[in-house]
């Protein structure tokens, strides 16, 4: 039995689950995209790029990334609004759950796109493009948004085909078609190529998949290594990865905050430590894993960016020893004059939460640690039910944020929105 595979892509995902929200739940007028339209991070945190753009500002020269600044000048009438990460991640959930109707395995790569396996599925919902197109209708009609779909026999090229014309669109590449309809683009577009690999490519006179596709695998082996023969096999149609129905295990937790003003001072960057370390600990605990490796990430605020790291003597996953470790860490890493824009916490070399091997003379003592675990688990459980804001550290006294990073709004708040 052939495969068929889709690719399901949402168009300019945060904004149309921002204008979806508005239209649909609170009753607005104008749909953000009908017209000039952005979401973007706030100027005052220093977050002030596009995140995503309606078609109309994509007309105008909009670009994902570039400062709101920048991208007003080009269309002076853009509606800026901000983002709401807990919004997305529940219309991410209801795009996820509706896939699963209709498909037996589905696997998420992001969360605003999926791939679902349709093979065998012609006798419920007829030929592949006849269930693609039903598929694209249904998500509008019930979730308010619109999606790209891309069909093929393996991943990759039904994520390319979802690539083609947007937005709303349903498209094919099966092997047959990749020469008329994949070769002729720049190299550029295909799958996992980036500026750098681009370049070199050029370098070796490839400027479009089909000169990728008909160069000679032992040349790309040479000047690419191993990569370069698997951008070789990937310019011709073949992929083997089958679909994940369930995400890997995380390797690592972080999280990072860009601040509204440099950091100049020690005790200044250690509150804001501290707050990831409570976003980094949360997560650690609710998947009952502990780390053996601290890292602190710094940027400066000219945009140079290092990390240090160091190997703890035990795996842990509280905050507070996170955070000792993470200052200790910090204090290595920094030189104490440098301003700094953005700060993060990363735990990794994971261990699954068990038994401690403690030592004679660690700064906490079993007991110690067994009643500042429990704490943790009790501060967990009422963040959860009551939102962040129900308990805060004293070092938080007078704080707007107590969890930096990147926890979504759903998260903070305990509220979930409805698409």
């Amino acid at each position: 039995m052939n495969k068929v595979i889709f690719h399901v892509d949402v168009n300019s995902a945060f904004l149309s689950w921002s204008a979806a929200y508005r239209v649909r739940v609170l009753g607005e007028k104008l749909d953000l995209r009908d017209v000039p339209s952005a979401v973007a991070g706030s100027k005052e945190s220093r977050q002030g790029v596009i995140l995503a753009k309606s078609m109309s500002a994509k007309k105008c020269g909009v670009k994902t990334g570039e400062p709101i600044f920048q991208a007003q000048q080009k269309c002076p009438n853009l509606i800026i609004v901000p983002p709401d990460y807990g919004l997305y991640v529940e219309a991410s959930r209801h795009l996820t759950a509706l896939l699963r109707e209709v498909s037996p395995v589905v696997e998420q790569y992001s969360i605003d796109e999926a791939w679902a396996d349709m093979t065998g599925t012609e006798g419920l919902y007829g030929s592949p493009v006849a269930a693609a197109e039903m598929l694209r209708q249904r998500i509008y009609d019930e979730l308010g948004f619109t999606v790209n779909i891309g069909i093929s026999s393996n991943k990759l090229l039904a994520k390319m085909a979802g690539e083609f014309e947007k937005p709303n669109k349903v498209h094919t590449l099966f092997p047959w078609e990749i020469e008329e309809k994949l070769w002729p683009l720049p190299v550029r577009e295909l799958f996992m190529v980036g500026s750098a690999t681009e370049r070199k490519l050029h370098l070796l006179g490839i400027d479009t998949i089909g000169q990728l596709a008909r160069a000679d695998p032992a040349v790309l082996r040479q000047k690419l290594h191993k990569p370069g023969v698997d951008l070789w096999h990937s310019a011709n149609g073949r992929y083997s990865c089958t679909l994940l129905p369930q995400p890997p295990e995380n390797k690592g937790y972080g999280n990072a905050t860009t601040t509204p003003a440099d950091v100049a001072d020690a005790p200044s960057a250690y509150r804001i430590l501290l707050s990831l370390c409570e976003t980094v600990g949360m997560r650690m605990r609710r998947d009952k894993k502990s780390a053996r490796c601290i890292a602190v990430s710094l940027r400066t605020s000219q945009f140079d960016t290092f990390s240090h790291q160091m190997t703890l003597p035990n795996a842990t996953d509280s905050t507070e020893e996170m955070f000792r470790y993470a200052c200790r860490v910090f204090d290595e890493a920094w030189d104490g004059v440098t301003p700094l824009r953005q700060l993060g916490v990363h735990a990794f070399r994971l261990e699954e939460r068990g038994m401690r091997q403690y030592d004679l003379f660690a700064v906490v003592s079993a007991e110690q640690y067994e009643k500042k675990a429990a704490l943790d688990n009790t501060v967990d459980d009422l963040r959860d039910k009551y939102g962040e804001g129900i308990l805060r550290r004293a070092r938080f006294v007078g704080e707007k944020v107590v969890l930096a990073g990147g926890l979504s709004k759903e998260r903070r708040t305990g509220i979930t929105k409805p698409v």
